[in-house]
């Protein structure tokens, strides 16, 4: 399948326009995208602003965990304060933490497995979750690619596929369809978390996509 309008660099530039290898992820997209039929401007669009936004203009391919103790108390308190762990202990030490806030969750294993780190968000859609890492892996290469060397996520052709996967598991090109963007970031958020920047994104793509450039 190959793109309905004229996908270039230049316009990929002009919509992730924090990113300075815009040529890298453009050969990755490129490749990917009509693979799982994003190729019309709305679907192009809503990956690009979803996962632009997510990611910082695919910049930040790596969950940041490096909170304080003050935030963990605050923002984990399930998993610190309320559960009588002393967050200071933890404080500004990335893996510690992941290493708490996902223990025994999406398949991961307790605190000592070293799996909530291991399978940390990752990617432009920051896959997270032995679970979600095994099942993606298995879909897009019948193996173990991903749980076995979990940081590819982080390399610009993975970390597009991953994302391709979500976006086809979710059904999100029938949401770009209707311009749904409210419902488009609610599946991929969890809620409206970002909306307005998420929504000026979508404009903007749409936009740069009619541009005579």
């Amino acid at each position: 399948m190959d793109f309905t309008f004229d996908f270039t660099e230049e316009r990929l530039a002009l919509c992730i326009p924090k990113n300075k290898e815009p040529d890298v992820w453009f050969e990755a997209l490129s490749e990917q995208l009509p693979k799982f039929a994003i190729v019309t401007p709305p679907r192009v669009a809503g990956f690009l602003a979803q996962c632009g936004h997510e990611s910082l203009d695919f910049t930040a391919l790596s969950e940041n965990l490096n909170y304080s103790a003050t935030a963990l108390d605050k923002l984990f308190s399930k998993y610190f304060k309320r559960a009588g762990r002393n967050a200071q202990e933890y404080h500004r030490q990335p893996e510690k933490i992941a290493n708490v806030i996902y223990a025994n969750r999406m398949s991961n294993g307790n605190t000592e497995s070293g799996d909530g780190w291991s399978f940390r968000g990752r990617g432009i859609v920051q896959l997270t979750g032995r679970a979600n890492y095994t099942q993606c892996s298995k879909d897009l290469f019948s193996d173990t690619t991903l749980v076995d060397d979990p940081d590819l996520v982080s390399e610009p052709e993975y970390a597009v596929l991953a994302a391709c996967w979500f976006w086809h598991k979710n059904k999100l090109n029938d949401l770009c369809d209707k311009s749904d963007v409210v419902t488009l970031s609610k599946r991929i958020n969890g809620g409206t978390i970002g909306l307005a920047d998420r929504v000026h994104r979508w404009n903007n793509c749409i936009e740069v996509f009619e541009q005579d450039l």
